[in-house]
């Protein structure tokens, strides 16, 4: 794939993911849009699916090459499992933490807050418990 339809296409995953489109996400997976991209800003479908909760979208990206890992902006964002917990979507950690995430990984290249932290400043008592039993540790 050339590098203009690349970018077309990571523009457009991006964009389904970040309005809950999931027939459009799976149009433009279908279409070689590769899970595992950015848009310009280094926002990835799979951070913008989490942050709004869109766990059956997570679903679909992670099944086809996200990694739940990935972190998400240019020092603005963060990995997808901060942004789920952030805003207390048990469901989409849930998705998360079955595909692999780390529920300790501090966003920021490690500098920053952990899911944990994140939930905990909700406060969404049901994610908060949903990641201490998947291992998650409180700040030191």
């Amino acid at each position: 794939m050339n590098r203009r339809k690349h970018k077309k296409l990571s523009r457009r995953l991006v964009d389904a993911a970040l309005v809950g489109d999931l027939p459009r996400v799976r149009s433009a997976l279908r279409a070689g849009a590769p899970a595992e991209t950015a848009d310009p800003a280094g926002s990835t479908p799979l951070y913008v699916a989490s942050v709004n909760g869109a766990a059956d979208i997570v679903r679909v990206l992670l099944a086809t090459g996200a990694r739940p890992d990935t972190e998400s902006g240019i020092g603005s964002e963060g990995t997808p499992l901060c942004g789920a917990a952030c805003w207390g979507h048990t469901e989409t950690v849930r998705v998360l933490l079955e595909h692999g995430a780390d529920p300790n990984l501090r966003e920021d290249h490690g500098t920053g807050w952990a899911p944990l932290d994140w939930a905990s400043k909700g406060p969404y008592p049901e994610t908060v418990e949903l990641l201490v039993t998947a291992g998650a540790r409180p700040r030191d």
